[in-house]
């Protein structure tokens, strides 16, 4: 698996664990939230009761459970989808939303055994209305950093993360660029389809 990857994996995990407290945040606290579950986030991949391949699926099914409260998965969807969004009738629209949700999901349960002990530290954060962002970097066993930026959006007083920019390059963007170029070789219904397959 490339470094991209693997790096994709601490970021959106972390992403995937942001409810633990998100619950007790308040407006302009978006740092906060992130920094705290932190913590819990890489104890979850240490832990030793998960390590063994036999209990690879109690730990995916233990991410799996705190991903729905934190994903901003109809703000993600829309961004990655880009200007084919408008073009799309409702059910159009939830249907890729169903399916991209279900995407993700897969994509980094599969993922979650190449947590090799890297660390996450937390900078600062920068709000601008309803929108926030958090830097990070993630540090490995080698003292090497990878800077990691959350973004992140408030809605009924919650902050709930719609991308994660590592290195560079955003999650969000990455997926638009490859659906896009789906969509013009093949068609919208071509992109439902390799989702579909993908997610399967």
């Amino acid at each position: 698996m490339d470094a991209f990857a693997k790096k994709s994996l601490i970021a959106s995990t972390l992403m995937l664990t942001l409810h633990l407290r998100g619950s007790l945040a308040q407006a302009g606290e978006p740092l906060e939230v992130v920094k705290t579950v932190g913590d819990g986030v890489i104890a979850i991949l240490k832990d030793p009761k998960y390590k063994s391949p036999a209990k690879t699926k109690d730990r995916v099914e233990r991410l799996k459970e705190i991903i729905n409260p934190v994903f901003d998965y109809e703000e993600m969807a829309r961004r990655t989808l880009g200007t084919h969004w408008r073009r799309r009738t409702v059910a159009e629209q939830q249907e890729f939303l169903k399916l991209f949700r279900a995407f993700l999901e897969k994509t980094y349960s599969e993922k979650v055994d190449l947590y090799q002990g890297e660390r996450v530290v937390f900078g600062r954060e920068t709000i601008d209305g309803d929108y926030a962002e958090v830097e990070s970097k993630v540090v490995n066993a080698k003292g090497e950093e990878s800077p990691v930026l959350y973004r992140l959006k408030r809605t009924d007083n919650k902050w709930n993360v719609y991308d994660a920019v590592i290195e560079n390059i955003s999650i969000v963007n990455n997926y638009r660029s490859q659906f896009d170029r789906v969509i013009t070789k093949s068609s919208f219904d071509g992109l439902i389809k390799m989702l579909r397959e993908k997610s399967a």
